[in-house]
Formats: structure tokens, C-alpha cells, sequence
């Protein structure tokens, strides 16, 4: 394989890690990892590049249309670099842009597409790829001719290990029509409101999920997290069905947290979730369902109904 195009997302400038993660598993599969950066500007394409240590090149398009993302410029960049480039690989993250983009962009490029990827090799005309299915509970595999394009599940490859020498990469600046944007406009941008808490400094989190079935069922949960002396924080079902605060979501669209126990009662271990705490120290999980995908990754579990083992923990701590 000669090329690989990855897609970089950004916020602000600052790269996201699920895009390097990206550079750390094309680089090991072609001779040559470029990057497409959609830029507002020359000075913030500059500070991205830095950031992209291990890419061969980076291939900046800078427009002030593309400061705040939308499917409608973004992908007539990709199409359009694709079509002038040609790379044997289009890979980008499991991500809001990335499912937003790869169908589009195999479409629009006729190309065949890989959805939830966490393993990819290739040979000369093919790539293989393993794939979670079912919420992470199956995996399969899968082999397409190329060009291809490619979506990855983030929090697969450990960036840092991969990438040890930190040269900074070619910069080529492109241009591309983007033509007359009048079907999506962004009018603004929302925080979601936030209290007190910051899980990121967090020795200590319990992590209830879905399975916790309302706020009526919340005070055991605070009193376990009180007498470990942990912070409470939800899965994303949790924070949408309002039952904790967003401020206490962990994962992809929530907080990345590394605390030193991270406790979870009755998630499942959605890839989303695992990107933003599979990096604690000790991770112990309950659930009821034994083929729930965080029992890969939890150094201790239990199958069991956390309703009454909550309860004994409690008491036991007393």
C-alpha cells in the first residue's frame, strides 16, 4: 500500500487524540501517512502541524467557512483530495465527524466502506479489518479490495508508543473550491452548563449506567461513592436521561478521565465510554450481563444484579 489520507479533527486547534491515534495505525500499513487539516487560517493550520507527529505530510486547506465544522464544507474537501490524490486508504475516527463523513465520502469517491474498525492490516490490493459488532459484544472480520475507506474505533493503539520520534511533518497547502455554503450555516456555539466538579482530578469515580433506571434509585449510589471517597459520574444514557448533570459524563462525549479506581455499576462498556476511562489505573465493573464488553477491559468483574451488592458494599465499608 503507498498511501494513506486521515482525516484530522480538531477543536480550537488542539488535536484531537483519537485523530493521532489514527497516524499510529496507518503508519505500520503505507509508505506515505498524509493529513488533511480543514483549517480557518494559515496561524492555526501552523500550530496544528506540530501536533501531528509521525504523518509523512499534512495537507492544510485554510478557509474561514471551515472555523466551526460542518459535513457540507468538510466533505467537499475530503471528495475533492481523494479525487486529486488518490490515496489507497481513507481512514478516520468513530466519531461524530467520522460517521457523518464515511458513508458520504465512499459514495461520493466509490469506494467500499469499514465501520467500528479496531485492527487493520493490508496487503498490496486488500485490507483486512476487525470489526465490533453489537455494541462491542461480537467482532468480525472483514477483507474489501482497495481504495477503501476506513472508520476506527478510538483508544485501540497507544499513540505515544507507536510514534517515538517527534519530527515534525511536510506542509502543503492546497486549495479547493468550496463554492457557495448555503445549506448549513453555523449560527453559534452552546456550553453545556457545568458544576463544580472536575472528574479529570478525580482519584476515585463510581460510574452508574443505564441499568440505574432513574433518579429514584440515585442515593444508594451517592452513598456508596461517599463512603469511597470517590466522585459520582454517569454514562452519556444517564447525563441524556438527566439524571446526573453533564458535567459528570464520561466518555467520548463527555470526559476523559484516569483516576486511580474507576467503579462502574451497570455499564456496559460502549466504545464511546471506554475511550474516555480506559486509561484507570484499577477498573472494576458489575453488570448483569456476562457478555457485557467491559469485561474486557475491567481488571475485576462480577456478574450480578448491583441493586444488592451496592447495598452489602455499603455496609461492609461501614
Amino acid at each position: 500500500m503507498n498511501t494513506v489520507l486521515i482525516y484530522v479533527e480538531h477543536v480550537g486547534g488542539v488535536v484531537e487524540d483519537a485523530s493521532k491515534e489514527l497516524i499510529a495505525h496507518s503508519i505500520g500499513l503505507c509508505d506515505q501517512v498524509e493529513a488533511l487539516v480543514c483549517a480557518a487560517s494559515q496561524d492555526q493550520l501552523n500550530g496544528i502541524v506540530g501536533q501531528l507527529f509521525g504523518a509523512s505530510t499534512v495537507i492544510g486547506i485554510c478557509d474561514e467557512r471551515l472555523a466551526s465544522y460542518t459535513s457540507e464544507t468538510v466533505l467537499k474537501c475530503l471528495n475533492s483530495l481523494i479525487a486529486t490524490r488518490n490515496p489507497d486508504l481513507v481512514v478516520m475516527s468513530y466519531s461524530s465527524a467520522g460517521m457523518d463523513l464515511a458513508a458520504s465520502a465512499a459514495i461520493g469517491t466509490e469506494r467500499n466502506v469499514i465501520s467500528y474498525v479496531t485492527e487493520l492490516k493490508s496487503d498490496a490490493n486488500a485490507v483486512n479489518a476487525v470489526s465490533q459488532i453489537y455494541g462491542g459484544k461480537m467482532f468480525a472480520k472483514t477483507e474489501v479490495d482497495l481504495p477503501a475507506v476506513v472508520v476506527m474505533v478510538p483508544g485501540t493503539i497507544d499513540y505515544a508508543a507507536v510514534i517515538e520520534e517527534k519530527e515534525i511533518p511536510q506542509l502543503e497547502v492546497v486549495d479547493v473550491e468550496l463554492g457557495e455554503v448555503v445549506r448549513m450555516t453555523v449560527v453559534g456555539e452552546i456550553s453545556p452548563e457545568t458544576d463544580d466538579v472536575d472528574l479529570t482530578k478525580a482519584e476515585r469515580i463510581l460510574c452508574v449506567g443505564r441499568a440505574l433506571g432513574g433518579t429514584e434509585n440515585l442515593a444508594q449510589f451517592e452513598e456508596l461513592a461517599t463512603k469511597l471517597g470517590a466522585e459520582l459520574a454517569g454514562s452519556r444514557p444517564v447525563i441524556d436521561a438527566g439524571w446526573l448533570s453533564k458535567a459528570r459524563q464520561v466518555g467520548k462525549s463527555g470526559t476523559k478521565v484516569k483516576p486511580r479506581l474507576y467503579f462502574m455499576a451497570g455499564v456496559s462498556g460502549a466504545p464511546e465510554h471506554l475511550e474516555g476511562m480506559q486509561d484507570s489505573e484499577l477498573i472494576i465493573a458489575l453488570n448483569s450481563d456476562e457478555q457485557a464488553p467491559i469485561f474486557s477491559k475491567a481488571h475485576y468483574g462480577a456478574v450480578c444484579d448491583m441493586f444488592q451488592v451496592v447495598p452489602a458494599l455499603v455496609e461492609k465499608l461501614d
